[in-house]
């Protein structure tokens, strides 16, 4: 799903140390994998399904911004970027290739992303929410899609702001998962809005913002930050609008969403609600079965 990309066959690897054997012995629950490092901190899985909705999601925001990486106003020649909870590195790959003289690092919890990167880009195991020990600060700071993964959203913009050169920029991505419907077609009837109330309770009971989105505004102006700009874009669930870009962006978020209802769902549900799997994969299924009526004009932000 992701744009090509030039890549260099360089003879070293992407990551700072070699990984030691216990960052890579993944757990496995429900049919899914997940990280060993830090086990239980973060509930989505890290396996190749996992992957694949992840570079589905890379291509959804850059559809939505206009086919822009970034939109915060970094120099023309940054020097180093950071991006936090990486994931595939897709994001930071690209980066790399746009900006080949910066030197890009990015963090996950799951060393998942490829071996083989442009020369300009690492990638490091660690925990974001830890105590950040970088001897260097960034021109710019990348993160996006973290909302069930953060416990304590202030502190993390507080270590943003700590390690960003005088005039650097911090950009964060993130959602209001409420699903909503502009014409009252999505009900209390619904699997669809049940599922969305039933995972904001899971994440809630996890210690974990499901939605972060709205907050980031008032948490960076907290911290400090100058020239904060919030942005909205609406996400449709899939292709009802009439609008093109729209429908565009609601195909990406459909296939993201299909893509990723058992992997959203199997941890939370089980560990925070007492569900099985077998109840988890019938609520997935009538979700799915939901998704596919064009009657319902569901979005979220």
């Amino acid at each position: 799903m992701a744009k090509d990309l030039t890549l260099h066959t360089t003879p070293r690897s992407s990551y700072t140390t070699s990984l030691a054997g216990n960052v890579t012995d993944y757990k496995h629950e429900n049919g899914r994998r997940y990280h060993a490092y830090k086990e239980g901190r973060y509930v989505y899985p890290n396996d190749e399904k996992e992957s694949d909705r992840l570079d589905i999601m890379h291509k959804l925001v850059e559809v939505s911004l206009g086919g822009k990486l970034n939109l915060a106003p970094i120099p023309a020649q940054p020097q180093r970027i950071l991006d936090i909870g990486t994931g595939t590195g897709i994001w930071a790959i690209e980066m790399g290739d746009k900006y080949p003289k910066a030197e890009i690092l990015g963090n996950d919890l799951s060393p998942i992303q490829p071996r083989w990167v442009p020369p300009n880009v690492r990638f490091e195991v660690d925990d974001v929410e830890a105590d950040w020990t970088y001897h260097q600060k960034f021109d710019y700071i990348h993160c996006r899609f973290m909302g069930i993964a953060i416990k304590d959203w202030p502190r993390l913009v507080r270590q943003c702001s700590e390690n960003l050169l005088p005039g650097g920029y911090v950009e964060f991505i993130d959602l209001d998962i409420e699903w909503t419907s502009p014409d009252g077609s999505l009900t209390e009837d619904h699997a669809s809005l049940k599922f969305n109330q039933e995972f904001r309770k899971a994440a809630h009971a996890a210690n974990a913002e499901p939605s972060p989105g709205p907050l980031l505004e008032g948490h960076l102006k907290d911290a400090g930050f100058e020239d904060v700009i919030a942005q909205k874009y609406v996400w449709p669930v899939g292709t009802w609008p009439a609008e093109r870009h729209l429908k565009e962006v609601g195909a990406w978020n459909y296939l993201q969403i299909m893509e990723g209802l058992e992997g959203f769902t199997y941890a939370l549900f089980t560990r925070q609600l007492g569900y099985t799997q077998k109840e988890v994969e019938v609520i997935c299924a009538n979700i799915r079965k939901e998704m596919k009526d064009p009657k319902m004009h569901a979005m979220f932000h």
